[in-house]
């Protein structure tokens, strides 16, 4: 099993263009699903979650291949409706296939997804959205088999009691080919949902008021392939942002998504970096020693602070001057990758949904297990900016959203490998 071997202590700097966004890239595969012809999608990041979309993709009968960054499906002929339970728990987002599924063929099998242990990701928001635009659904043997009896599903009035990002994308990908006018109120609003409305747009799909809490879809029979530039990440902008500010460094982001990550640039500003912004750029100084943030961390639904950047920004303050309180209001078992920084030297108490992190002058290397995707990541941080080695397995987590890490931290000037 591989795992990475850091050399922490380093100042980190340098030029890094950003990776096209994970959580746009999986949607937005699916959604190929709906278009019956060939859609080009490029900025696709080399990730093992997009690969694990890719062979659904191919198990139900559709051509993916990729070239580079460039990903290439057909479409045109579905073979079966049914996904396997080995490939639905490759990726914990594979959820999202049963809207596209059921928009394109009217029924689908699929089973609960996999990914990361952040505890349970419940779907009955999807499941009773879906059943009110007609959809039969029962559960046989963990699998969940849903049925249009008419073939094609019905247009509806669904408010959510949470704005979920899956129930909010598993709607969008079923209406989209509805019949008659889906209204989603109290819709999630996280760019990547404007990301997968703007390459449904472009295959002839008919939204409006994406990006804000009320959505309205008018459903089309048919839709087309189509050619599409995919989001970069703004979660992996905000990784190596807190990368470099732990690791007291200089560093200038390409290809960013700067309105999009100002929720969580506005908190990273706090801790007294440096930060300027301009077109698709961000650039970032850490010169001394990072202020804790005085404002309790709440993470909420985009426009507020994303749990996504939660772990990554804990381990910067993990070692910064004065004490920072985390508020978690997604995510249950979100705060797995605690331990291991505690392993590092860290003060952090958790209680709750709370975790209250006193910053130390210095941590130390460490071995430590990687517990989850972000979790990793901010393992990954905290060995860059301690003291002496650390080892890190079960990377397999961070391999599902971040593309070469180690490539990217020795580029500017880190010491990470892969063995």
């Amino acid at each position: 099993m591989q795992k990475f071997i850091i050399e922490g202590g380093k100042s980190l700097r340098g030029e890094l263009p950003l990776q096209g966004s994970k959580n746009s890239s999986l949607p937005i595969m699916a959604a190929t699903l709906l278009s019956c012809g060939e859609s080009t999608l490029h900025s696709c990041p080399q990730l093992t979650d997009v690969y694990a979309a890719a062979r659904i993709l191919n198990c139900v009968g559709c051509k993916c291949s990729f070239s580079g960054n460039t990903a290439v499906i057909d479409s045109a002929v579905i073979e079966k409706t049914e996904i396997s339970e080995q490939l639905m728990r490759e990726m914990r987002s594979s959820i999202i296939f049963m809207g596209a599924m059921l928009g394109r063929a009217g029924e689908c099998v699929v089973s609960v997804p996999g990914g990361c242990e952040l505890g349970p990701r419940p779907i009955d928001m999807h499941l009773a959205a879906l059943g009110k635009m007609g959809v039969d659904i029962h559960e046989s043997g963990g699998r969940i088999i849903c049925r249009i009896a008419s073939g094609r599903a019905k247009g509806a009035k669904i408010s959510l009691a949470f704005p979920s990002v899956g129930a909010t994308e598993n709607i969008i990908l079923c209406a989209v080919t509805a019949d008659g006018e889906t209204v989603i109120n109290n819709a999630a609003r996280e760019p990547e949902i404007c990301d997968l409305c703007g390459f449904l747009r472009k295959c002839g799909a008919e939204i409006k008021g994406d990006g804000e809490s009320r959505i309205v879809i008018k459903g089309k029979k048919q839709l087309h392939g189509c050619e599409y530039k995919i989001m970069s990440d703004r979660i992996v902008a905000a990784t190596y942002l807190s990368m470099v500010a732990a690791a007291k460094g200089e560093i200038i982001l390409t290809n960013a998504c700067v309105p999009e990550t100002e929720p969580f640039l506005s908190v990273l500003e706090q801790t007294g970096c440096s930060i300027y912004m301009s077109d698709n750029r961000i650039y970032l100084r850490s010169g001394s020693r990072l202020k804790a943030v005085r404002e309790r961390i709440r993470t909420m639904p985009h426009p507020g602070f994303p749990t996504d950047a939660q772990a990554v920004l804990m381990a910067a303050l993990a070692a910064a001057d004065g004490t920072s309180i985390f508020e978690e209001n997604i995510f249950d078992c979100r705060y797995r990758h605690a331990d291991a920084l505690i392993k590092m030297g860290a003060d952090i108490q958790v209680l709750g949904k709370v975790a209250v992190v006193k910053g130390r002058e210095k941590l130390h290397g460490a071995n430590v297990q990687a517990t989850d995707l972000r979790g990793g990541a901010a393992m990954v941080i905290a060995a860059l900016s301690a003291e002496g080695a650390s080892e890190i397995t079960r990377i397999c987590h961070i391999d599902r959203g971040y593309e070469k890490m180690e490539y990217a931290v020795r580029l500017l000037g880190g010491e990470m490998r892969r063995v």
